[in-house]
C-alpha cells in the first residue's frame, strides 16, 4: 500500500512560481499515493518561473473559489519571487492556508514561499527557514529563522531553495504520513 493512499494535497500556487518547486514535491507526493491538486485563483494554466525566465505551463486542477480547505490533508507552498508576492495580496488565497493550518494539517513552504506564512499571521513564534532574502521578513514577522535544508516545526515543513527538494519533500511526506493533528491558531 503507497504511503499516502487515501490522502489529497493541495498545492497552492499562481503565475511566476519556481518550476522545480511545484513539480518535484508534486511528483514526490504522487509517487508516495497521494493525490494532488493544484490549487490557484486562476483558472487556466499557470506560467512557471525557470531560472532567469518564464518555464512551462501547469493546469489547474482546483479554482481557488471553488476549493474546500477541508478537503485537503496538507498544503504545499511554493516559491520563486513572483508567486508568493501576488497571492500573499489575495485575501482568498491566505485564508486558505489559515484555514488548512488552523485545522491542525500540514503545511510546506519552500523558498519564497514562507512569505505567505508571514502574511498569514503563522511563522509567528515558529521554527522556520526560507531563501535568504527573506530572512529578515521571517524574523520582523516574529518567526525564528534557521539556516537549514529543511526545517520542522509542528507540522510546518520549510526549505530554503530547490537544492533543499529531495529532504523537503521527504518531511512533507513523513508529516502527512504521521498523520498528527496540531492545535494552532493564526
Amino acid at each position: 500500500m503507497a504511503r499516502l493512499s487515501g490522502k489529497t494535497v493541495a498545492i497552492l500556487a499562481t503565475h511566476g512560481f519556481e518550476q522545480s518547486e511545484l513539480e518535484h514535491p508534486r511528483e514526490a507526493l504522487a509517487q508516495a499515493g497521494a493525490t494532488v491538486h493544484v490549487v490557484s485563483p486562476e483558472t487556466d494554466d499557470i506560467t512557471a518561473w525557470k531560472g532567469s525566465d518564464w518555464g512551462g505551463k501547469v493546469a489547474v486542477d482546483r479554482p481557488l473559489k471553488l476549493a474546500d480547505a477541508g478537503e485537503y490533508d496538507a498544503l504545499v507552498l511554493p516559491g520563486g519571487q513572483i508567486n508568493p508576492d501576488i497571492l500573499r495580496t489575495k485575501p482568498e488565497a491566505v485564508d486558505f492556508l489559515r484555514e488548512i493550518w488552523r485545522a491542525g494539517k500540514p503545511v510546506a513552504a519552500i523558498c519564497h514561499g514562507p512569505w505567505m506564512l508571514v502574511e498569514a499571521g503563522i511563522a509567528r513564534g515558529r521554527k522556520l527557514t526560507s531563501y535568504p532574502s527573506i530572512r529578515t521578513d521571517v524574523q520582523n514577522a516574529g518567526g525564528h529563522w534557521e539556516d537549514g535544508e529543511v526545517v520542522v516545526d509542528e507540522g510546518l515543513v520549510t526549505s530554503r531553495n530547490p537544492d533543499d527538494l529531495p529532504a523537503f519533500s521527504e518531511k512533507l511526506i513523513e508529516e502527512i504520513e504521521a498523520g498528527h493533528s496540531y492545535s494552532r491558531a493564526a
